[in-house]
């Protein structure tokens, strides 16, 4: 018998998959004017930007969204270049007492979670962070789980999952591809 290999999603399924978080996200978030949308860049602030486009056209009122840089707070910078190329960290005022709904494109080690959770708390003191993914792929090395998943996939040593968005110039899409997992 041959082992059924993880299935990706196509641009239609990535489109009902963000449908679906956007219901559970305002489902869990009565006062949204109280909620922030924080992506960590690069994937995770172009979903946040989707999803609040989402609500903003599905509540009538505009979805406050940031975009978070977590290239310092990581834990292995150091070994990815000696000059580390910065981005900038884009909050929509302040983020004391907000909700936060922390968004990333896949959710692996933890790691990156845990980076970007001691970034956003140099910016204040959120009353609470919640965490969106779009995959997680299992594979922990840290105790950090998602609140809103898209999907969750289980894989192999061998095979990582790369998100594709129209924002980067490619077709909408995620894929299971061969290779040990990509670490940003």
């Amino acid at each position: 018998m041959t082992p059924k290999k993880p299935a990706g999603m196509s641009a239609a399924e990535l489109d009902r998959t963000l449908e679906r978080l956007t219901d559970e996200i305002v489902g869990q978030h009565q006062n949204l004017d109280q909620t922030i949308l924080v992506g960590i860049r690069t994937g995770g602030a172009f979903l946040a930007q989707r999803l609040a486009d989402r609500i903003s056209r599905r509540t009538g009122k505009p979805m406050r969204v940031g975009v978070l840089d977590i290239t310092l707070y990581r834990d292995d910078w150091t070994q990815l270049s000696h000059k580390p190329l910065v981005g900038k960290t884009e909050l929509p005022g302040s983020i004391d007492d907000q909700e936060v709904v922390l968004v990333d494109d896949v959710l692996f080690t933890g790691r990156t979670i845990r980076a970007a959770l001691d970034a956003l708390i140099d910016y204040g003191r959120p009353r609470r962070i919640e965490l969106a993914v779009l995959i997680d792929r299992g594979g922990r090395e840290l105790p950090i789980q998602p609140d809103f998943v898209g999907r969750t996939v289980k894989l192999p040593p061998g095979q990582r999952v790369n998100v594709y968005f129209s924002e980067m110039g490619r077709l909408d899409a995620v894929a299971i591809e061969s290779g040990p997992p990509e670490r940003p």
